[in-house]
């Protein structure tokens, strides 16, 4: 029977260019964000393990299973030769444009000649022309119009203003196969494929692939970080962030990197600074591995789309299941279509609490409500608990009173407010349990 597979990875490798070291997360405008606070953090447990007590492991067979369906989604882009999506996915960003007025970062009005530029610059006529294989080569963001301009629509509304830009499709980790669609007019973004979405990113942050690099690289046994905000270190200056749940293929136990030289992808080793950087990829699904995983994404500030190299509730339950394998898309919507659904919906309250114990596993089931999910961690004194990325909780003005990070609640967060909206309560609105 095999081994929990926490790599034990020393600095042998003392002739490396590139480490992996422990680090922090550049302090940006989202850490200026107003962090509220609800009963739940203060009245349940805030520590992962409490629940993790309460998993029931997933066989090794079936987390097989799940880990040879995730490397090849990941590896996907490499084998397309298109990109073949609806167009009301592709081309979405050029009617929100036109149809309504939208903020910059600045909270100024984005002028027409603006993005009548970003719809020209994304060379839509050529979509499809170039047909190149890729890899992002560093931390990088995938955008809607191939521009760094946030796109808000009301700088006033919190939840219509800063981080909400719709511009922002995703971030993109280091190591990841791309598909190259086109580029821009101005030869500055490449549009792409990636293994969990579609967009524009920029040309410096990724490299070219051929044949022989895509044998060299897919080894076949990929190690995943499980340690969140860690730095890549190039020939001494910082190359990259690296979050949690990035993939790097392994060679005698030992990390390979994607760098750039000239326009070309070179395979470069990995000495990694400490041991419990790095696993083999699937991790076990036992109590403590998935306490250690819950608790790196725990309390990271929000941030739509991993704006300023953050999360959301997507990213934060995509990147908990990497490290065991389990593949999931980018948008809360296409989460929800994975695995197997329960439907709770139109359920009474009590009975739905009561549904979502009985049918949800902990740490291997997401909840769901359109816009929103969050990953199920157990029971506590009979109540569901989640821990999500969550943006705030809707008051009967409408309004939002923001918790902006990644927090551990039950169902009902902000049930004690006197003004919270009782229609818009997580357990009232909650249609699917998706189970794994």
């Amino acid at each position: 029977m095999r081994k929990i597979l926490i790599l034990l990875i020393t600095l042998e490798l003392l002739n490396a260019n590139y480490r992996l070291v422990v680090g922090k997360r550049p302090y940006s405008k989202i850490d200026k964000l107003h962090f509220g606070n609800v009963a739940d953090m203060r009245n349940i447990p805030q520590d992962p393990l409490y629940y993790a007590k309460q998993i029931k492991p997933m066989s090794q067979e079936e987390s097989l299973r799940y880990d040879r369906a995730y490397n090849k989604e990941y590896f996907k882009p490499w084998s397309i030769s298109k990109i073949n999506e609806p167009s009301n996915e592709l081309f979405w960003q050029i009617k929100f444009v036109k149809r309504r007025k939208i903020y910059d970062d600045s909270k100024r009005v984005i002028k027409k000649s603006s993005w009548q530029w970003w719809i020209k610059n994304s060379n839509f006529d050529a979509l499809n022309s170039l047909n190149l294989r890729a890899i992002t080569i560093k931390h990088s963001n995938i955008r809607a119009f191939p521009t760094t301009t946030g796109a808000y629509t009301d700088p006033n509304k919190p939840t219509h203003a800063f981080p909400f830009d719709y511009f922002q499709h995703s971030a993109i980790y280091p190591n990841t196969p791309l598909f190259i669609s086109h580029l821009s007019l101005d030869k500055k973004w490449a549009f792409i494929q990636a293994p969990f979405t579609n967009g524009w990113i920029k040309l410096s942050d990724i490299a070219l692939v051929d044949n022989k690099f895509i044998n060299d690289f897919k080894t076949g046994i990929y190690g995943v970080t499980i340690k969140d905000d860690l730095w890549l270190i190039g020939n001494g200056k910082r190359v990259s962030l690296v979050k949690l749940g990035t993939i790097f293929p392994l060679r005698n136990g030992t990390p390979l990197v994607a760098v750039k030289v000239g326009n070309r992808a070179k395979i470069e080793r990995i000495s990694v600074a400490k041991s419990g950087l790095v696993a083999r990829k699937p991790l076990r699904m036992t109590p403590r591995n998935v306490a250690l995983i819950a608790r790196e994404l725990k309390d990271e500030p929000y941030g739509w789309g991993g704006k300023m190299q953050t999360r959301d509730c997507s990213a934060t339950t995509r990147d908990f299941f990497a490290p065991f394998g389990i593949f999931l898309p980018r948008n809360s919507s296409k989460q929800a279509k994975r695995g197997s659904s329960v439907y709770i919906k139109k359920l009474p309250k009590d009975i739905k609490k009561a549904t979502i114990i009985e049918n949800a596993k902990p740490f291997r089931s997401l909840l769901f409500v359109p816009g929103h999910i969050g990953l199920y961690l157990g029971k506590y004194k009979n109540e569901p608990v989640i821990m999500h990325t969550y943006w705030g909780v809707r008051l009967k003005d409408w309004s939002k009173y923001p918790l902006c990070r990644t927090i551990i609640t039950t169902t009902e967060p902000g049930k004690e407010f006197s003004n919270i909206r009782e229609k818009s309560k997580l357990i009232n609105s909650l249609k699917y349990i998706i189970n794994f």
